[in-house]
Parts: structure tokens; sequence; C-alpha cells
């Protein structure tokens, strides 16, 4: 039983949100156009807040759903919830209802901390908005903030520092980091876009 409710895990972090958004939206496939990437922030590029706000929602609840209400559901196997957490991000990042090339994963990992560490969470949103707000950079708040995140874990939840939890934390952040590494790339030669910026014209990214 525990398989089945891992395998619906990974389903829901699968649902492509973005690409649902820009086939309702335009008609189009968005990873075609502004950044080519299926996440939150290319749906604002490219439909505006009105699809973009939703989306990031949706794609927070992908995260959430799953540690709460299906890691519950195997009491007997350690740190289920985790598990659920961690194949929901998978399931978003390697969709594979989009030939396995989802998003990057920050909007749903951050579902997976507020099931997991609430206390946390508003701790990295808070530098996440300020580097986004200070620098237009998107890509470089995610990184940030999941820096942060291990230690933002340990000092506002005592009771979850166990190795496992640790180790889950630093490899929920060095994956979102990973995910980013062109990102970073284009920040080191100062050719990252900045949040806002219309891009339509934008050549294909990895």
């Amino acid at each position: 039983m525990p398989l089945i409710w891992l395998v619906a895990s990974y389903l829901i972090g699968a649902i492509p949100t973005s690409y649902i958004a820009g086939r309702l939206g335009r008609g189009i496939d968005l990873r075609e156009h502004g950044s080519h990437n299926l996440g939150a922030t290319n749906v604002y590029r490219v439909l505006g807040w009105k699809y973009a706000i939703p989306v990031a929602l949706i794609d927070v609840a992908k995260g959430l759903v799953p540690v709460l209400v299906l890691g519950p559901l195997a009491p007997g196997v350690p740190y289920f919830p985790l598990c659920c957490g961690a194949v929901a991000i998978l399931g978003h990042v390697f969709s594979i209802f989009v030939g396995y090339k989802g998003g990057k994963g920050v909007a749903t990992a951050a579902g997976v901390i507020l099931g997991l560490a609430p206390l946390a969470l508003p701790a990295v949103l808070v530098v996440w908005a300020v580097i986004v707000r200070t620098t237009g950079y998107v890509s470089l708040g995610s990184i940030v903030a999941a820096m942060l995140f291990p230690l933002a874990d340990w000092l506002f939840h005592p009771a979850r520092r166990g190795l496992v939890t640790v180790l889950f934390d630093l490899a929920i952040a060095l994956f979102i980091i990973w995910k980013h590494r062109a990102n970073i790339s284009r920040l080191l030669a100062g050719t990252e876009n900045r949040f806002g910026r219309n891009q339509a014209a934008a050549p294909p990214r990895a």
C-alpha cells in the first residue's frame, strides 16, 4: 500500500500546471515561449498574473497534499511524509505528462516545506521576496532561499533535528540549486533575465 501512495504523490506532483495554463490561456506550449520553462515565473512572463497566481498556488498544493494527506496513510513506514514530499517534487521536475521535462520544483518544494516545516517557510519566503524585489532575479532568490532552508528548519523546528531530516533538507536544497545551474551560469555572466521583462523573443534555454 505505501507504494500506491508514493505513485499517487508522484502523479500529483507531475500535473503539468504551467503547460495546461499555456494551452488553456493561449493555446501555446510554454516550453516554446518566454524562458521556455514550465514554471509560474514563465507563466507570468507570457500570460500575466491572471494565470501565474493560480499556477503557483496549485504547484504549492502539489507538494502540500502528498505530505499532509498521503503521508499519514502509512504510519508504519518511517519518514513516509518526507518520502511523499520528495517524490512529489521529482514528479513536478520530471513529469511523465510532458516528456519528463517539468519545472524547477521551487513552488512544489515550498508546499512540501509548508507541510513538514511550516515555521521555516515564512523565513525563506521573506529572503526570497527581498532578493527578488531588490535585484529582480527570481532565480537568485530561489537559490538563496534553498540554501537557507536547512538552517531555517534547524532553528525553527528543534524536534526535527535528526540526521534523516537534516539530510532530506540538504537534498532538497542541493536539488533546487542544481536545477538552477543554467541560471547560475547566466547570473555570473550577467545575462540572466530580470523578473517582469517580456521574454517572448528569448532564445531556447535549458
